[in-house]
């Protein structure tokens, strides 16, 4: 029944919205962020896959009603990626990539690990440093875009920092999820500074799912 009466009360909202703000923004516009706001709250629920469908949705409903609105964020997002990648890696030489999509299955077998800065609309990484082979004593990644699912799981021996930004989704930090809006987290590992092997991953997504495990 408390389910059922906030959705209702999501649904009294998005209709309060579309009488105050619909001579400015359209039908498509208000449907879209009303299922924004359910996707929100899936996710909260602990729905996750459920929430990131409505998202998609209202994600796509805004698309079709605001192409160029869309096109500015991911060109602005894009933007600010050539910036950030030559300021944040610490030499030159690393990797550079900008896809529609991508994807990166590097959790089933070895492979080298180098800096690297990626920028994607839609994209999903799984990887495991435990089965990586470090280029460099010292690493950066960076992974950037619109969508993005990343998986991480993290062998304690590298001195490990994270910085990491989700606008709408989900953290979830050696077990402890959050969920919702404007998620943030800022990690350094106690042993980054004496170790051999350091590591630093930056990831910045405005919907997205992030899973970090440091075994």
């Amino acid at each position: 029944m408390e389910k059922r009466n906030r959705i209702i009360a999501l649904i009294l909202i998005g209709i309060g919205l579309l009488m105050l703000v619909g001579r400015w923004f359209g039908f498509f516009t208000i449907v879209a962020l009303l299922f924004l706001l359910m996707g929100i709250y899936t996710i909260r629920g602990g729905k996750v896959k459920r929430g990131y469908r409505l998202l998609a949705v209202g994600a796509i409903l805004l698309l079709l009603d605001h192409l160029m609105m869309v096109l500015g964020i991911a060109l602005l997002s894009l933007g600010f990626f050539f910036i950030k990648a030559k300021k944040v890696q610490p030499k030159e030489g690393f990797m550079q990539k900008q896809n529609f999509s991508s994807h990166f299955d590097w959790d089933q077998q070895p492979w080298v690990m180098r800096s690297m800065s990626v920028w994607h609309v839609l994209g999903e990484a799984d990887l495991d440093l435990s089965l990586a082979m470090p280029e460099d004593h010292h690493t950066v990644m960076m992974f950037q875009g619109i969508m993005g699912d990343m998986d991480l799981n993290i062998p304690e021996y590298y001195g490990v920092e994270i910085e990491a930004f989700v606008l709408f989704g989900s953290i979830e930090f050696q077990g402890q999820r959050d969920n919702g809006m404007m998620n943030r987290l800022n990690w350094k590992s106690p042993n980054y500074d004496t170790s051999d092997q350091k590591v630093k991953f930056i990831v910045s997504y405005l919907i997205g799912d992030l899973d970090i495990n440091i075994s």
